[in-house]
């Protein structure tokens, strides 16, 4: 997984700053920051996403596109 910016389908970017690890199930999780703030967590809050369901690809009105596009 490249590391970088990436755009959600829905508009908004995020950075993707490492892959990590679950220590039960040892699924593979994508770790990353929002680029904006996000009301009650601030500017640059963290997240993680099962790395499967960040890079996977949605139909959206009979479109395929990916839930997250990297761009830089």
């Amino acid at each position: 997984m490249k590391l970088g910016k990436y755009k959600h389908y829905k508009g908004k970017e995020y950075e993707v700053i490492g892959v990590a690890t679950h220590s039960e199930t040892l699924e593979e999780v994508v770790v990353y920051k929002a680029l904006y703030s996000i009301e009650g967590k601030g500017e640059n809050s963290l997240w993680v996403r099962p790395k499967t369901m960040f890079e996977e690809e949605l139909e959206i009105e009979g479109k395929q596109i990916k839930r997250f596009e990297f761009i830089d």
